[in-house]
Order: structure tokens, then sequence, then C-alpha cells
């Protein structure tokens, strides 16, 4: 797995390979949870001045059979060391074999990052999509604004977890909008992610005044879906789609799902896989309409999402899809860590809402067999301030952190 942050929903999906039957190892910043869990057998250092050369230096040590990003920076280095490597001449090397094994084609990379290119793509397949254009110019926005009304929303290419996403419903709102969302990055911000997270990667853009391509996108009243799926060469070996409950904010990452079918859903995910020959882990976003419940697909993720170790299924087992698809065994999904299509996402939805109700009235999907990662992971939330103070804390996690193990062990039990 390659990883350049320290997202907690990385050390579930190892934790669900290795149960799958896979040797997992992890290239990743130091002190990421990972560590925390048994289920990843070795890490190797990803440093944000060298990434290219610390997920060269990893796959070169590991020989892996598959490389899973687990956020957009580690698929955007995967993509560049492909590039790297093909632009020296070695297009045919063991690492760009590997790289096109893992996520696809080499066609389809520049695609996934462009918005508004994917969505004509996803139109070409006939998956139903909002309009969506490349707005360059105040003139381009008003003209947009002239066509279509208000609300619209705005994204910006190369942005992810909702940062580069705004619901504007005024000619002001839209204005300002477009300036934060075009604009290079702040060179404080851009230093700060260099010294404290050692990434560079917002430094050349703010440096050289490299803006970002805003996208206008027709509004879709409805409900948020996503779905998420694995892929092999162009085949989904498995998906699943949920209703989105409730998110950490209004543009970013769900913290509650409720797992639904939807056949349109499932048609486009086949369709846009088979299209860019993925292979791998991929989420995409919809939007069910209201008044009609047709699915509009409004984005692709090229990586896996928080839910892909989720397992409920035949069919809706990612890591045992991917398992077998690697190894040509047979398929052996996992048992179903639950019957209710309700799933309150740990820690998300509990550092969302301390008392949010669905924590009992869905399944917590908290990984009680990994209680260093359950301990480590609350004493950090603990620590991040009052909004996971002990008097917030649900009760069954009153406890001293030097105990909270063999606790959250009772409390799964029910001894005393």
């Amino acid at each position: 797995m390659a990883a350049t942050d320290r997202w907690y929903p990385t050390v579930r999906l190892a934790m669900a390979l290795a149960e799958a039957g896979c040797s997992v190892e992890a290239v990743c910043p130091s002190n990421h949870p990972v560590n925390n869990t048994r289920a990843v057998r070795r890490t190797h250092n990803y440093n944000g001045l060298v990434p290219l050369l610390s997920f060269g230096r990893a796959i070169d040590t590991t020989n892996p059979d598959i490389v899973i990003p687990s956020d957009d920076l580690a698929t955007q280095h995967l993509h560049d060391l492909y590039s790297r490597e093909r632009d020296r001449g070695n297009s045919g090397s063991r690492v760009c074999r590997l790289i096109e094994r893992s996520l696809g084609t080499a066609e389809s990379f520049e695609v996934v990052y462009a918005r508004t290119a994917f969505m004509q793509l996803a139109e070409e397949e006939g998956v139903r999509v909002p309009e969506t254009k490349v707005v360059t110019n105040k003139s381009d926005l008003l003209d947009w604004i002239t066509r279509m009304g208000f609300p619209i929303v705005l994204k910006a290419d190369g942005t992810s977890g909702g940062d580069g996403v705004k619901v504007v419903n005024t000619v002001d709102e839209a204005e300002r909008a477009f300036r934060k969302l075009q604009a290079p990055p702040l060179l404080a911000r851009a230093v700060k992610r260099a010294l404290l997270d050692q990434d560079l990667t917002l430094l050349g853009p703010s440096l050289f005044r490299r803006g970002f391509v805003v996208n206008a996108q027709a509004f879709v009243a409805g409900n948020e879906t996503t779905s998420t799926i694995a892929c092999w060469n162009g085949t989904v070996l498995a998906s699943l789609h949920f209703e989105v409950l409730e998110k950490v904010s209004s543009t970013g990452h769900a913290t509650a799902v409720r797992l639904i079918e939807h056949p349109e859903m499932s048609a486009a995910a086949e369709k846009i896989a088979r299209r860019l020959k993925l292979s791998g882990m991929y989420g995409l976003d919809f939007m069910l309409e209201s008044q009609t419940g047709n699915s509009y697909l409004i984005e692709i993720n090229p990586r896996t999402t928080q839910v892909g170790h989720l397992a409920l299924g035949l069919g809706r087992d990612l890591p045992a899809a991917l398992y077998a698809a690697i190894t040509g065994e047979s398929l052996q999904p996992a048992p179903k860590v639950t019957e209710n299509d309700t799933i309150a996402l740990f820690p998300q939805e509990w550092k969302r809402d301390p008392a949010s109700p669905l924590l009992s009235s869905g399944y917590h999907d908290v990984p009680w067999g990994e209680p260093a990662l359950v301990n480590a992971c609350v004493g950090t939330l603990q620590n991040q301030g009052a909004q996971t103070s002990r008097r917030a804390v649900p009760p069954q996690f009153h406890t001293a952190p030097s105990s909270l193990s063999g606790a959250l062990f009772k409390v799964r039990t029910g001894e005393k």
C-alpha cells in the first residue's frame, strides 16, 4: 500500500487485505497508524521531499504483485513514476508494468484528474452526468451562470477531500469562489506543508504562480451516494454502493453511510472501468436526483476509499475479489461484518458527533480485533481538544489510555 498521509482508512484496508490472504507492506510517512496493526509486515519510509525515490525504493525492495494507493497524491506519485520511466525509454520496465497492472492502462492516467474530460468520457459511454465545463475567466463564469442559473458547483482539478469544491448561490459567491479555486497555493501554506509534512507538491505551483483549472458543474438536487469498486483489466470484480447519511462537512468525506443497491450506479461503474481499462480500487461519487431517483455520476476518485475494507457478502468484498484475481485462486469472501445496512465509520462518525444516534442504531465499524490501533486512535482524538473531550466520549471509551485496550474488549464481550 502507498500512502502520503496518515489517513486512518489506509489501516483498515491493509487489515482487510491481510485477512483476504495478502502479505501487506506499506510505504508511508513516519508514525503512520499502520504501525499499530499486526496486519502490515513491514513499512518503508515515505519522504515527501523525494517522493518518487521513496516509492521506487519501496517497490524495488518488496517486488510486489500490486500497489494500492490510498490517497490522491499517492496515485499521482505512481503516475509520475511511470512517466519518468517512460521518458527514460523504460516503458517496458518492471516498474511500469507493475503500475499499469495495479492501476490500469496508462492512457487513463490523465483523464482521472481532469474533471470535465472525465465527464465527457462518461457521457460518451452513456452514463448520466451533469453538464460540466471548464471556466477560464470571469466571462466564462458569468455565461455559465446566465445559462444554468443557481446553485452551481465549482470544482478545481487536482484537489480531493472536498477542498476544491464550492457550491455557490449568488454571483458574488461564484466570483469569490472562482478566484480562490483558480489561484495558486498561498506561499505560507506551501511552506508549512513542506516543513511539517515534507510535501513539496504545493511549493512549485506557489513559487511559479501556477493556478488550478476550474470546472463549473450543473447542480443536481438530491442525495449523495458513493461507490467503491475493485477492478481487473477493465472488469468490475466487486462493488459497494452507499447512500451518504452524514459527512464531516458539506463538501467533505462521509462519516456514516447506508448500503444500497442501484442498477444504474452499477452499470455506470462497469462502463467506466471498461472504457478506462481500470485495475485496482477506485471510488465513484453520484447524486441521486430527488424527483426521479436517477443517478448522476459527478466524480471519480483514482484510489481506494474509506469503505473499501468492508466485507458485506458475495460481490461486496473488494479485498477478497482482488486477491482472487491476482492469485488465480477461487474467490473466498470473508464473513459479512454485519447485517445492518447502516454503518457508522470509526472514528469518523464519532469524531463528527460523539453523541450521534447512528453509533448505536447502525453498525459501528470499530476494529475490535486490533486494540492497540483503537487505543492509539482514541488517544489521538482525545488529545485534539474540546470536541473529543472526556465528557464527549461515548461511555464505552471512558477509561484511561493505559487500560483502554482491555476495557474495549470487555465492552465488546459484555464482561464486567
